[in-house]
């Protein structure tokens, strides 16, 4: 089965199929079987566990493209990836570049598990982030620590970092979360010639804190202008 499609039917077996109310979600529920037999044989098999698990974010994609009927679109793991480039352009001195780029890195990997939730899904926030961090336990403590203790110790930290936004670095790791968002969406506004409406992504722009990536994106909404005034020519 070619599960890379660019339609909500994969992204959907992971998140919609994951709202039941009963019995509570859990993160071994979600893991794939051959995961689960890999597990259960015989040997020290957790890296290979924890890398398949992570191949889910290579071939999950962006709910909110697909709800916006851009197909295909960037996976989960695209997002990241750019995102991870992206932070070692920071010029801020004071900024530690290699921990933006670790925490960007890991900042969705409980995704591979609980799906790309927006919040046009029928998930609660505390509920999404029940499962996330459920998941992020699940991840360190059951498979990266019996191999890598501080490996385990060190994704869980940066991931709770961007979550509680508790460095400076981790603010930064937001502000281009967002701002890499709207790279992707000015790519399929030129992609699909403005005909697709995209303009609700644009509100992220308010929520970039950083004076650098706040430069960045104003210099993209200055690009996205010219393109839609040269549409009208």
């Amino acid at each position: 089965m070619n599960k890379f499609i660019g339609s909500t039917v994969f992204n959907r077996l992971l998140t919609r199929n994951t709202r039941m109310t009963a019995p509570v979600w859990k993160p071994q529920d979600h893991v794939p079987q051959e995961v689960k037999d890999l597990l259960q044989s015989s040997g020290d098999n957790h890296v290979l566990a924890f890398l398949h698990i992570v191949q889910l974010l290579k071939v999950q994609r962006r709910t909110g493209w697909l709800d916006h009927n851009i197909s295909p679109c960037e996976s989960i793991a695209d997002h990241m990836y750019r995102m991870g480039i992206t932070a070692m352009l920071i010029r801020d001195p004071k900024i530690n570049r290699d921990k933006c780029v670790r925490i960007a890195l890991v900042h969705d990997i409980a995704e591979a598990l609980v799906g790309d939730i927006t919040p046009l899904d029928p998930v609660g926030k505390e509920e999404k982030h029940r499962r996330e961090w459920e998941t992020i336990q699940y991840l360190c403590e059951d498979l990266v620590k019996p191999y890598n203790a501080q490996a385990a110790q060190e994704i869980m930290d940066d991931w709770l970092a961007y979550e509680n936004i508790a460095s400076p670095e981790a603010r930064y790791v937001k502000d281009i979360d967002k701002f890499e968002m709207l790279v992707q969406c000015f790519e399929y506004e030129k992609l699909h010639n403005g005909k697709r409406d995209l303009d609700q992504f644009w509100g992220a722009m308010s929520s970039i804190k950083t004076e650098e990536v706040k430069g960045w994106a104003q210099d993209l909404l200055q690009k996205r202008e010219q393109f839609y005034n040269s549409l009208k020519k």
